[in-house]
């Protein structure tokens, strides 16, 4: 049996970053595409696929679910739904990967299909806290079963019917009000979700482009079971997750001017655009329009001197998986940031503030813990090794330090940065980055 090692990077500092770029297709939102086309009645057409290893795992999982899904070329999708009750029993247990997306909106989707299945995903996905999914699902009548500590696998158990319900989760999180409004599409009467924070709005938006009847503002989303979802094509904008290790990037090294191009910018994503403004950055939005029913834009980002802040936690839930990357940009900002109010990340594909603190910390870098958050005393980025553990953002974030850093940077472990970038590596070169692939 061949054992193949785990992937690692070089990367060192680079002269400035310039020339234009698109990123790949946003991953939520080729999540969700799939998904609710795959419920739909009638052929829908999605543009600007994430060809990812996540968004791929959940195409794959409706095959086996029953759902015809084409690929005529790369970014391309022809999805043949099934009707919101025509999924079928799977032979195998449906692996999600790495996705906890994709785990968490399939929990509350399945949930209410009267069907048996187990959702599994590799080791990384197998640690990740499920319960806060799983609780309000069982109170509209689902049963599902989980592993030791709330964790995957999870077995999912036909029912009925599921019963809507009125929620007020205890922590904001955009999956786990999905989880709850996909379930409510299989339920009697009305699913209500009031969040203590305003969270991203794909599904509701994307709900809406299928024609089931939603009610949603930012905190609220309403609506009633036992519609349909009519077929629709969906033009998916470049992801702003993947944007934002070019945006840093562009904003810290000198000399910098990059344009990334047809860049989401959903009010429930920028998070990390407001923040980094505050800070100084200089990121101008051009040719701003709505594509597929989502905002989308032309972003401009110059190099700027960044100053360190105390985060509004306002943005907090805005910028959540941006957060490796905002790390570096505080890492090498004039003064002190500190971050409060962000324990979700904690438990993400790895424990992100922990993994950036140890990292940081390798090049140099005062960085003081707290549980739910940290305080980055910045100073000059010296060469270094970092372990990605596994989490393609770490790695992505790595790759952006090293262009500042006096000296190389070895980052391990990056196999992971394909299911959310196929091609990163290369793309970044092409701007200028010096990044290359070790062996």
């Amino acid at each position: 049996m061949t054992i193949t090692s785990p992937k690692s990077w070089i990367a060192g500092s680079s002269g400035p970053l310039t020339g234009e770029l698109t990123v790949p297709g946003d991953k939520s939102i080729s999540h969700r595409a799939i998904m609710l086309a795959a419920l739909a009645d009638g052929s829908s057409r999605i543009k600007g696929f994430l060809e990812g290893e996540d968004t791929r795992a959940t195409a794959a999982i409706f095959r086996q679910l029953g759902v015809r899904i084409e690929g005529p070329r790369p970014g391309v999708r022809i999805v043949h739904g099934v009707g919101i009750d025509g999924l079928r029993v799977p032979d195998a247990p449906l692996n999600c990967g790495n996705s906890g997306t994709a785990m968490r909106l399939l929990t509350g989707l399945l949930a209410g299909q009267r069907i048996d299945c187990m959702l599994a995903g590799d080791a990384s996905l197998t640690r990740r806290p499920m319960r806060r999914v799983v609780e309000p699902l069982a109170r509209m009548g689902a049963r599902i079963d989980t592993g030791s500590d709330g964790v995957p696998p999870l077995r999912i158990h036909a029912v009925p019917s599921l019963q809507g319900i009125d929620f007020t989760p205890p922590m904001a999180s955009a999956q786990v009000k999905s989880a709850v409004l996909l379930a409510g599409l299989r339920a009697r009467g009305t699913t209500c979700v009031h969040e203590p924070q305003p969270t991203r709005d794909y599904t509701e938006r994307m709900l809406a482009a299928f024609g089931w009847p939603i009610d949603f503002a930012p905190g609220h989303a309403r609506l009633d079971g036992g519609h349909r979802l009519r077929a629709t094509d969906v033009d998916v904008p470049a992801d702003f997750s993947s944007a934002a290790f070019f945006i840093v990037a562009a904003t810290l090294v000198p000399g910098s001017s990059l344009l990334l191009r047809r860049v989401g910018i959903n009010s429930r994503r920028v998070g990390l655009l407001h923040v980094l403004r505050q800070m100084g950055a200089d990121i101008e939005e051009q040719a701003v329009r709505v594509q597929g029913g989502e905002p989308v834009a032309d972003l401009r980002v110059r190099h700027a001197q960044l100053r360190g802040i105390d985060v509004p936690h306002a943005h907090i839930a805005d910028m959540i998986d941006e957060f490796p990357a905002f790390f570096v940009a505080a890492a090498c900002a004039e003064g002190s940031t500190v971050l409060t109010g962000a324990a979700e990340l904690r438990v993400k594909e790895s424990d992100r503030i922990a993994a950036m603190a140890t990292g940081l910390r390798a090049l140099g870098v005062a960085v003081e813990e707290s549980p739910d958050g940290a305080c980055i005393h910045p100073s000059p980025l010296q060469g270094g090794r970092i372990d990605s553990l596994g989490d393609h953002r770490i790695a992505m974030a790595f790759a952006v330090a090293a262009q500042c850093a006096n000296g190389a940077v070895r980052i391990d472990d990056v196999d992971n940065v394909a299911t959310s970038f196929p091609g990163f590596a290369e793309l970044a070169a092409s701007t200028g980055m010096q990044l290359r692939r070790l062996g």
